[in-house]
């Protein structure tokens, strides 16, 4: 791989990745837990499920007023909330589908939200492989059907708990984990999980743990 396929991943608070590549960003769930600019400049959104730390209308709807090219792939349940703003440039997707969307390859994986609680109705939620690289779970502990070198991580939830956690890092076998979903956690949560997912934990299984404070880039070469 060259230098110019290089993927550059930035962090954007809490679920939210940005994803650059050759000029074209593509976002991952910029939600209300996010930066307010989490979204613009994107060409390409991609959102996992309709709870508000992953989607946030308004900000959508300012990132595609910005760019009239930006498009969204997403599931039924947050394409029918803002699909009618946007004709023909909301796509809806659920697992298995692959597709293209401005130069960044796309395949979809999972299709229910973590229990949460038995008394809470789950939800729909899907998870993103891209370029065959990264992938981004959402609200789930998804195992994608194919090998991945990058795991989008969600840390801490009311839906999980460490040793699901360490579990999951241990069955999909990245090179390496970057945290997401950490917009509750203090510093000293953060410490804790770079400690338990680091070399004085119980094990990962090889693979790298990495967290990344907003804003913070990193490039994902092979």
């Amino acid at each position: 791989m060259t230098g110019m396929d290089a993927l550059e991943l930035t962090k954007k608070g809490h679920a939210c990745v940005r994803l650059t590549r050759n000029g074209r960003t593509l976002v991952i769930d910029p939600g209300g837990f996010s930066e307010a600019d989490a979204a613009l400049g994107a060409d390409v959104v991609l959102v996992t499920h309709e709870h508000p730390d992953h989607f946030d209308e308004g900000r959508l709807r300012t990132a595609m007023e910005a760019n009239p090219a930006a498009e969204i792939w997403t599931l039924r349940s947050v394409a029918d909330k803002i699909a009618g703003a946007f004709p023909g440039r909301v796509h809806t997707v659920g697992h298995g589908d692959a597709f293209e969307a401005a130069g960044f390859q796309i395949e979809v994986h999972g299709e229910l939200h973590a229990v949460i609680h038995p008394d809470i109705p789950r939800i729909t939620n899907v998870g993103y492989v891209v370029d065959g690289r990264v992938f981004h779970p959402g609200d789930a502990l998804t195992v994608p059907e194919r090998p991945v070198e990058t795991l989008l991580l969600p840390v801490h939830a009311p839906w999980n708990k460490f040793s699901e956690v360490l579990d999951y890092v241990r069955e999909v076998k990245p090179r390496v984990a970057y945290d997401i979903h950490d917009g509750l956690l203090n510093g000293t949560g953060i410490a804790l999980f770079e400690r338990q997912l680091g070399p004085g934990g119980p094990g990962t299984g090889g693979t790298e743990h990495v967290h990344l404070a907003a804003d913070e880039s990193v490039s994902l070469t092979r």
